[in-house]
């Protein structure tokens, strides 16, 4: 039997989704850095949905090109 978990963080993606205002890509990009900064290792940030459905996942692209500084 396995005894590990794998546990994925979707704040940055299922959490957002459900905001009523848009968050820059920046924004999202500082929440995802900040929950690897605490030491989460699986984070999903965001979604590639088409922005007139679910226009909190607009802008995606930036938030991935943001993310090069990622903690180790």
């Amino acid at each position: 039997m396995n005894k590990s978990a794998r546990i994925v963080e979707v704040g940055p993606r299922d959490g957002l989704q459900n905001e009523t205002v848009s968050i820059s890509p920046a924004v999202r990009a500082r929440f995802a850095l900040a929950l690897a900064a605490a030491g989460l290792r699986d984070i999903e940030v965001g979604a590639f949905v088409r922005p007139d459905r679910v226009p909190q996942m607009a802008g995606t692209e930036e938030v991935l090109s943001l993310l090069t500084e990622l903690p180790s």
